[in-house]
C-alpha cells in the first residue's frame, strides 16, 4: 500500500474519509448533532488518538507522515486539498451573511462581542501564564507573551459557520437571539484573527507584519465591498440567464474566492477570511442563490471532511499523560465555558434582551469548532504551541461544539422558534 502513488493513495483516502465520516455522522444524528460535528469528532477518530492507538501499521500505511517534510506524505496532497474545501464552506457562509439584519440588533452584538472577548482572553492567558511555567506545553522558542495572545485568542473564537448552520437548523434567522448571535460571531472572529495577527508578527520578530495583516485586511474588506459589489451589481445581468446563473457566472464567482483567499493568505491573514469577505461582497439574489446552490453540496459533502481528518491526525491525545496534564485540559474547558458562554449570557441581559433568549446566546457563542481549528492549527504549524497543547485545544473545541445543540434544546426546548 506505502507503494501505490500519490493519485491513488489520495483517492483511497478520500473514500475512507467521506465513508467513516457519514458513519460517525449517522451515529451523531441520534444525538441532534449536526454532520459537521460528526466530522470534527471524525477527524480525530481517524488520527493517532485511536486509530493509530489500536492499529499503528495501517493507520501509518493509510495515512503516512513525515513530520521532517522530507519527503512527499499525506500533508503534501491532504493540506491543501483541506484547504480548498474550507475556503469553499467560508465563501458558501459569506454568502449567507445578511450585513442588514445585524445592523438591527447592533448594540446588543457589540455588547455580547466584548463580553466574549474579554472574558475568555483573560482567562485564556491566565492559563497560558501558568502552562508557561509549569508545563512544556509552549515550545521554547515561544515567550510568554505570544503564549498569552495566542492562548487568549484561541479561547475568544466563536464557531462562526457552525453558528450561522445552527441558527439556520433551528429557525432563528431574523430572530434577536439569531441576529446578535451572528453579528458577535463576526465581530469576535474578525478581533481574534487581527489577535492572531499580532502574535505571528511577534514571533517572527517583525511587527511591521501585524500592521500588514490588519491594515491590508481593512483594505481588503473596502475593497471587496466597494468596488467589486458595485461591479458585481452591474454586471449580474451578463451573469444570468432565464434567471439562473450562468456557467460563466459560476467560474467568476469561484474565481473571485480564489482571488479573496489568494491576497488574504497573502497579506499573512488565512485564506479563509478573504474567501468569507467576498462571498458578503456577492450581490445578493440570483448571484448569491445559485452560487450557494452549486457550491455548497461539493464544500460540504466533498472537502469539508478533509480538513477535520487533516487536524485529526495531528491530534495526539495520547500525549496528555498524567494527571496534571489532564487537569489543565478541564481547566481549559471550564473557563472556555465559564469565559464565553456565561459572559455574553450577561452582556445580553444587561443589553436588554429577556433571559431565555440570552441563555440561547450564551450556547451559541460558546461552540468553537471549525474557527477553533483553524486558529491552532496555524499555531501548530507556526511551532507556537506543542502537539500537547494542540490536542488539549481540540479537546475543548470538540467537546464546546458538542455542547451546543443538546444544551441548547435542554433550556430553550422547542420554543425557540417564537424567539
Amino acid at each position: 500500500m506505502q507503494n501505490l502513488s500519490l493519485a491513488v493513495h489520495f483517492f483511497l483516502q478520500l473514500a475512507l474519509i467521506l465513508l467513516f465520516c457519514r458513519a460517525v455522522g449517522a451515529v451523531a444524528a441520534r444525538f441532534g448533532q449536526p454532520q459537521v460535528v460528526a466530522e470534527m469528532i471524525a477527524g480525530v477518530l481517524l488520527g493517532p488518538s485511536l486509530f493509530g492507538l489500536l492499529f499503528p501499521a495501517t493507520q501509518a500505511a493509510l495515512f503516512p507522515w513525515d513530520p521532517t517534510q522530507t519527503q512527499r506524505d499525506t500533508q503534501s496532497y491532504l493540506f491543501p486539498a483541506s484547504q480548498l474545501g474550507l475556503a469553499l464552506y467560508m465563501y458558501v457562509v459569506g454568502l449567507e451573511f445578511r450585513i442588514d439584519v445585524i445592523r438591527k440588533h447592533l448594540r446588543s452584538s457589540i455588547a455580547v462581542s466584548a463580553a466574549g472577548m474579554l472574558a475568555p482572553f483573560v482567562l485564556g492567558a491566565a492559563l497560558a501564564w501558568v502552562f508557561f511555567h509549569y508545563t512544556e506545553l509552549f515550545p521554547k522558542r515561544t515567550t510568554l507573551l505570544e503564549a498569552m495572545l495566542f492562548l487568549g485568542a484561541s479561547m475568544c473564537v466563536t464557531a462562526f459557520p457552525m453558528l450561522a448552520r445552527i441558527i439556520q437548523f433551528k429557525k432563528l434567522n431574523g430572530t434577536p437571539m439569531g441576529t446578535v448571535a451572528i453579528g458577535a460571531g463576526a465581530l469576535d472572529d474578525a478581533t481574534a484573527w487581527c489577535l492572531l495577527a499580532v502574535v505571528l508578527a511577534s514571533f517572527d520578530r517583525n511587527w511591521s507584519l501585524a500592521l500588514r495583516n490588519i491594515g491590508g485586511g481593512a483594505l481588503y474588506v473596502c475593497v471587496a465591498l466597494l468596488l467589486v459589489r458595485p461591479l458585481l451589481l452591474r454586471l449580474q445581468k451578463h451573469l444570468t440567464q432565464d434567471g439562473s446563473l450562468t456557467d460563466a457566472g459560476l467560474s467568476i464567482g469561484l474565481a473571485l474566492m480564489s482571488l479573496g483567499a489568494w491576497v488574504t493568505d497573502s497579506l499573512g491573514l488565512h485564506a479563509v477570511f478573504g474567501a468569507f469577505v467576498m462571498g458578503a461582497a456577492i450581490p445578493r439574489g440570483v448571484l448569491s442563490r445559485d452560487l450557494i446552490e452549486r457550491i455548497q453540496p461539493l464544500a460540504v459533502g466533498l472537502l469539508l471532511p478533509l480538513f477535520f481528518t487533516y487536524s485529526g491526525l495531528n491530534t495526539k491525545i495520547g500525549l496528555l499523560n498524567t494527571p496534571f496534564l489532564w487537569l489543565m485540559c478541564g481547566a481549559v474547558l471550564l473557563a472556555a465555558v465559564l469565559g464565553k458562554g456565561v459572559a455574553c449570557w450577561l452582556a445580553a441581559r444587561a443589553t436588554g434582551i429577556p433571559n431565555r433568549e440570552a441563555m440561547g446566546i450564551g450556547v451559541l457563542m460558546n461552540a468553537r469548532g471549525l474557527m477553533e481549528l483553524i486558529i491552532i492549527n496555524v499555531g501548530l504549524q507556526r511551532g507556537i504551541i506543542s502537539e500537547g497543547l494542540f490536542a488539549v485545544l481540540v479537546i475543548m473545541a470538540v467537546f464546546t461544539t458538542l455542547m451546543a445543540s443538546p444544551l441548547f434544546e435542554l433550556l430553550l426546548g422547542g420554543r425557540e422558534k417564537n424567539a
